[in-house]
C-alpha cells in the first residue's frame, strides 16, 4: 500500500527583510525533514507546495508557523504521495508569483469567504465571474459559466485585462488555485478601472473543501505530478481531448522540446496515432514524430526512447 504523503499549499504577502538568508534557513530545514516541493521566496512573501510524510510535514507547518510572520498563515493540505514532487527547489524571487505588472500591493479588503461566493453566485444572476488561471488550467476544471482568461502564464494577464474592459461596470467575481494570484489580479482589475472586485478567500482548493462540485466543473489543475485533484461526488467532467474531443483529465507536454506546451490528451487518441504527442499547433506546421525535436528523436540523430 503506498503511504500518504500529505501536499500542502501556502503563501502569505508579509515583508522579508533579507531573502536570501530566509531561502537558506528554509532549505535547511526542508531538506532536515525529507521534503520535496518548490518554495519560492522574496521581499513581497513567500508561496511553497511541499509533500512529504505526515510527521515531517506537520514539524514543517509548527516550525513555519513559530515565526511570528507566519504564524496566521493559512495551509491547504491534500493527499499525495511519495512521488507527488521529484526535488526539493527553494529559491528566491522578484515576485513569488510572477505577474510583472510593476509595483503593486495586494489586494486583502475584497475577500468571500466560500460560503459568500456560493450564495452570490445562486443570488445575483449578474455576476461576472473570472479564472485568472493559465488556459490549460481552465481547460480541466471550472466553474459553471466562468470567463477562461486566455492566457499561457499569469504574466500575460496584464495585457489581457482589456480584453474585458466591458466588465469594468459590472460585479466581477475571480478565483485561481489557492488565491495568491487574484490577490495580485484583483489590484490589477481595480487599477484598470474595474470597480467591484471580489475573491474566492482560499481559492478552488478552500471552496471544494466545503462545498465540493457545488456550481464546480471538472478537476482542479496543480502543478505537481499529480496533475490533477478532484472531488468525485457529482462530478461532472469538463476535460476533452485537444484531438478528438474526448472526455480526459491526461495532461501532457507537446513532444516537441521547443514547443513543450501542456495540453490534454486522450490515451486511446495516442494509442491510434502516435504524431497526436505533439500539440494540435505543432501538428498542424507539419511535425510529426519523426521530424519533432525531443530527447532521442530522429531529429537529434538517435531512436525515440520515451515510453
Amino acid at each position: 500500500m503506498t503511504e500518504v504523503h500529505p501536499v500542502i499549499l501556502f503563501y502569505k504577502y508579509v515583508t522579508i527583510a533579507d531573502p536570501e538568508d530566509f531561502r537558506v534557513e528554509q532549505r535547511a530545514l526542508c531538506e532536515t525533514l525529507g521534503l520535496k516541493g518548490r518554495v519560492l521566496i522574496g521581499s513581497e512573501g513567500i508561496n511553497g507546495t511541499l509533500a512529504g510524510p505526515a510527521a515531517a510535514v506537520e514539524e514543517y507547518v509548527t516550525a513555519l508557523r513559530g515565526d511570528e510572520r507566519f504564524a496566521d498563515i493559512e495551509i491547504k493540505t491534500s493527499e499525495g504521495d511519495a512521488q507527488t514532487f521529484p526535488k526539493l527547489m527553494v529559491k528566491v524571487r522578484p515576485e513569488i508569483v510572477t505577474l510583472g505588472a510593476g509595483p503593486l500591493a495586494p489586494d486583502l479588503d475584497n475577500h468571500l469567504s466560500p460560503a459568500e461566493w456560493k450564495r452570490t453566485l445562486e443570488e445575483d444572476p449578474e455576476v461576472v465571474v473570472v479564472d485568472v488561471r493559465n488556459r490549460y488550467e481552465s481547460a480541466a476544471g471550472k466553474f459553471a459559466g466562468a470567463i477562461a482568461c486566455d492566457i499561457a502564464h499569469f504574466r500575460e494577464l496584464p495585457p489581457y485585462v482589456e480584453q474585458l474592459a466591458e466588465f469594468k461596470d459590472r460585479k466581477v467575481l475571480m478565483y485561481c488555485t489557492g488565491g495568491i494570484r487574484c490577490e495580485k489580479a484583483s489590484a490589477l482589475f481595480r487599477s484598470k478601472g474595474f470597480k467591484n472586485v471580489f475573491q474566492l478567500h482560499g481559492g478552488i482548493v478552500t471552496y471544494q473543501e466545503q462545498f465540493g462540485n457545488e456550481h464546480w466543473l471538472g478537476e482542479c489543475f496543480v502543478f505537481d505530478r499529480r496533475m490533477t485533484v478532484r472531488v468525485d461526488e457529482a462530478l461532472v467532467p469538463l476535460g476533452r481531448c485537444a484531438h478528438t474531443d474526448r472526455p480526459t483529465s491526461r495532461f501532457v507536454n507537446c513532444l516537441h522540446d521547443p514547443c513543450h506546451v501542456l495540453f490534454l490528451l486522450a490515451e486511446e487518441t495516442e494509442r491510434e496515432n502516435t504524431d497526436t504527442r505533439l500539440c494540435p499547433e505543432c501538428l498542424a506546421s507539419g511535425l510529426t514524430s519523426a521530424t519533432a525535436d525531443y530527447k532521442g528523436s530522429p531529429a537529434r540523430g538517435g531512436g525515440r526512447t520515451e515510453g
